[in-house]
């Protein structure tokens, strides 16, 4: 049951009602609405003949138009008096044929048998009515029930008159024809049931092309199905192993463009399902002993409050101190945990709008001032302004605090702390200087790396999380990190991004 709801299987069967329909439609065309259609083609050539020989029956040349319509539509036509003499006739075989103005070869002569003055016997021998022709003989053939259909004319309001039989379908009407003072008569009459017998010839071959068709159609869709299926399965195979270490991206591009977006999406989610778990364990494996050690402390000063310190106010009252810092400096490292956690996640360019980047530096900057003045903190400015940039306000702002953050923490005697802001070649240049102790070559190039700090320079950090989120959100806003460090004097950390184009 699986197997018959799969994309291959589906596919195919798509093909196969494809086929069915088209061949139905085929059919119907080819049979059902041939005659109906044919037919109605025949009477629209018709009146567009008669249309045509209307216009020219005042020409000369009407004779020749009249035998070119009658040769290339099959038509029987007839040129006559309200009393049925022939003035002209043409039909699909033979030229035109004026029996009132020209004798034929054999008027002298004696007549055939069956042009004879007996018109009923000519009537049984062809079919046609006989009848009387101007300058005596009596060798004219008119259509059976001409009478009735001058009689149908006379009395019609239109001048026209139109009906159609089981196998013959007849258009009439008054033309001024040349060489003629009074009004002439057109006789125009094709037949309409030549197509049955092509219906059944065109029956039979719809069966062979439908049978051939059918048989052919099933062995190509069913590969064309295996051809869009392979693909698929193989990206379902891909998804299947997502996360696994031994994933690799083994499938084909080319294909198809919307198959080959869906496979790089699938790399992309492969790639941040290892980072996921590698932050996994490298949380598992470093922050644990972050997080333990506050939880250890709040649990052995709330004991030793219990048990020794409960009666001497200033003792527990200092006890109480150690947990509520412990508190808070586990509190922050569970929300650098968490704000690291959600940039990992985050898409780049995502909801980005124009930020000042010039106030915000400017904020952040008088935000420190006033925090660390009881400290006696010396901030430098060099802030160029109206400078844009295009991203989240937010985040930026939690880089350069970030960064600021660090520069306090670990500036030197002097307590002074650089922040300039200026453009290079289109981008926005924002350095963050302390004059601390410096960093050593060999660990520069880890300082980005997530809980480096804690575990490598002395633990002054909160998590190790802080250069880490930094370098996060500015790879983000599609920027760069860097830093500038000399032992004994301090360091430059350096952020670059792409400054917003102003409208001119």
């Amino acid at each position: 049951m699986k197997r018959l709801k799969s994309f291959k299987v589906k596919l195919w069967l798509y093909f196969v009602l494809f086929t069915a329909i088209i061949f139905s439609v085929l059919w119907l065309l080819q049979t059902v609405f041939l005659q109906g259609f044919y037919d109605a083609m025949l009477i629209h050539n018709t009146k567009t003949a008669a249309q045509q020989i209307v216009e020219h029956s005042n020409q000369s040349d009407i004779n020749r138009l009249i035998d070119e319509l009658t040769h290339d539509n099959s038509f029987l036509v007839y040129i006559t008096d309200t009393q049925g003499n022939i003035y002209y006739s043409a039909d699909e075989y033979k030229a035109g044929h004026n029996r009132l103005h020209q004798e034929p070869d054999w008027a002298n002569s004696d007549k055939p048998d069956f042009l004879t003055e007996d018109n009923d016997n000519l009537a049984s021998v062809t079919g046609f009515k006989g009848g009387e022709r101007r300058g005596g003989g009596n060798y004219r053939i008119l259509p059976p029930q001409y009478d009735t259909f001058l009689k149908n004319l006379a009395a019609s309001e239109s001048g026209t008159v139109e009906y159609s039989t089981d196998s013959q379908y007849v258009y009439g009407t008054y033309i001024n024809y040349y060489g003629e003072e009074n009004p002439l008569i057109l006789y125009i009459s094709v037949t309409i049931d030549t197509v049955g017998p092509s219906v059944s010839i065109l029956s039979i071959m719809l069966v062979w092309v439908t049978v051939l068709s059918i048989l052919i159609g099933f062995i190509l869709s069913w590969f064309i199905a295996r051809r869009f299926a392979r693909p698929v399965d193989d990206l379902t195979d891909k998804a299947k192993r997502l996360g696994d270490k031994d994933y690799s991206a083994d499938f084909r591009k080319g294909f198809c463009a919307e198959l080959d977006e869906l496979s790089d999406t699938l790399d992309s989610t492969n790639e941040k399902l290892h980072q996921a778990r590698d932050f996994q364990m490298e949380l598992m494996a470093n922050v644990s002993h972050d997080l333990r050690t506050p939880l250890t402390m709040i649990k052995g000063y709330a004991e030793m409050i219990q048990d020794i310190s409960w009666a001497d106010e200033a003792q527990c009252r200092s006890d109480l101190n150690v947990i509520i810092k412990e508190s808070d400096r586990l509190t922050a490292l569970v929300n650098e945990i968490l704000e690291y956690s959600e940039l990992q996640t985050e898409d780049t360019g995502h909801d980005f709008e124009p930020v000042s980047l010039s106030a915000l530096v400017h904020r952040i900057a008088d935000s420190f001032s006033v925090l660390y003045k009881p400290e006696n903190l010396v901030l430098e400015r060099d802030i160029a302004e109206n400078i844009v940039v295009m991203g989240k306000a937010g985040r930026l702002e939690r880089a350069l605090y970030n960064l600021l953050d660090n520069a306090v923490r670990h500036t030197g005697d002097n307590k002074t702390v650089r922040v300039a802001l200026t453009t290079e070649a289109h981008e926005a240049v924002l350095s963050v200087t302390d004059y601390g102790k410096g960093i050593p070559p060999q660990e520069q190039e880890h300082i980005w790396d997530r809980y480096y700090t804690s575990r490598q320079r002395g633990g002054k950090g909160v998590s190790g999380l802080g250069l880490a989120i930094v370098k996060q959100i500015v790879t983000l806003h599609q920027g760069t990190c860097s830093v500038r460090s000399t032992e004994g004097q301090g360091s430059t950390f350096i952020i670059r991004l792409s400054v917003k184009e102003q409208r001119k």
